[in-house]
């Protein structure tokens, strides 16, 4: 009994600790999906998703009132520990026979133009003068799959709230601009629905921005826009891990020698734990370990983990340092966009589609 009670009263004490800010950070959560459904009731259409307006009114709170020591522990678990939990999740959305379906030349090529894009965002980014973190985030944005791809990669590289803040911010508007222009080329070029699906596949981040980009071409181009779409997400998981690797240099930009020497992780640190865990579960999926009935729920958890922990980001978001890599951050994400999508349609042109 005596052996119980100082476990029990420590874990008590823990939860205790961690409970009010996780309240915070899922109140901001329920205010970001909130302000997405008024947008669909008032113009049939999420414009921004509550991913992202979590982070907005985040920051928006974080400017007048700076969370005090009571309110830390339950952000920073949320900024982290939450967000890992929802990457791992988010591979019970992804098959090996989804993937296999779109045939080896189309698939390879995707794998090409992801890893591709994301060194040439890299260096667009650093070419602007972004700091590497930042820089790393928006190429991997644009190129895998948006705000999705910045949250995951965030917690592998080190970066900070300001850094994920500025590289969601950005990429979430030009996003919308891109649903919005991207039929108008399609009609333009004269491209046929599935190699318009294609495109919009391969340029457009997030799943639902695919089907609406799609949408207005018809259904052969949701259908084929929305598997390359799923394709590189899938691009997620061997990206993450390759970064692990670099993640000390990463964690350490602007460091000393000595102080990167220090700060270099054990072997058994360089892999994440829920890289690993989003590996097993698209193997689960695959293997058909996971039922059917399942999946949605998972989805639906993965996202509402997600918008917390996107809140959690936001609180601790100094808007000003925001603010002061605008121009720097919004170039690169447009100029990197521009190089994917005239790659991807150079390569749909070449592949017949």
């Amino acid at each position: 009994m005596t052996m119980v009670m100082p476990i029990k009263a420590s874990s008590d004490r823990t939860f205790g600790r961690i409970l009010p800010g996780f309240v915070l950070c899922s109140l901001v959560a329920a205010a970001g999906y909130a302000l997405a459904e008024i947008e669909l009731v008032f113009s049939g259409r999420t414009w921004i998703e509550a991913l992202v307006l979590a982070i907005l009114i985040g920051a928006a709170i974080r400017t007048t009132w700076v969370p005090g020591s009571r309110w830390k522990p339950g952000i920073d678990l949320s900024a982290k520990l939450v967000l890992e939990i929802a990457v791992v999740l988010l591979g019970a959305s992804i098959s090996a026979a989804t993937i296999l379906s779109a045939g080896w030349p189309l698939l390879f090529s995707i794998l090409a133009i992801v890893a591709g894009a994301i060194m040439l965002g890299f260096g667009i980014g650093q070419m602007l003068g972004l700091p590497k973190r930042l820089a790393m985030l928006v190429a991997c944005g644009n190129s895998i799959c948006g705000n999705s791809a910045i949250a995951a990669v965030a917690p592998v590289i080190g970066a900070d709230g300001d850094e994920v803040a500025s590289s969601i911010a950005f990429t979430a508007v030009l996003g919308v601009i891109v649903v919005l222009t991207l039929p108008m080329i399609g009609a333009i070029l004269h491209m046929t629905q599935i190699g318009y699906g294609a495109l919009a596949g391969l340029t457009v981040y997030a799943v639902p921005q695919v089907i609406a980009a799609a949408a207005p071409i018809g259904p052969k181009a949701v259908q084929i826009g929305t598997l390359v779409k799923l394709i590189r997400v899938l691009m997620l998981g061997p990206v993450c891990l390759a970064l692990s690797f670099a993640a000390p240099k990463l964690r350490t930009d602007g460091a000393s020698t000595s102080d990167r020497r220090a700060a270099r992780p054990a072997l058994h640190q360089l892999v994440p734990w829920f890289i690993m865990g989003f590996l097993l579960m698209i193997g689960m999926r695959s293997a058909n370990l996971l039922p059917q009935q399942a999946l949605a729920p998972i989805d639906s958890a993965a996202t509402i983990l997600t918008v917390i922990s996107m809140a959690a980001l936001g609180l601790g978001v100094d808007v000003r340092t925001v603010c002061r890599a605008g121009g720097r951050v919004t170039a690169t994400v447009v100029l990197s966009l521009l190089a994917l999508g005239s790659v991807s349609y150079v390569l749909i042109r070449i592949l017949g589609l």
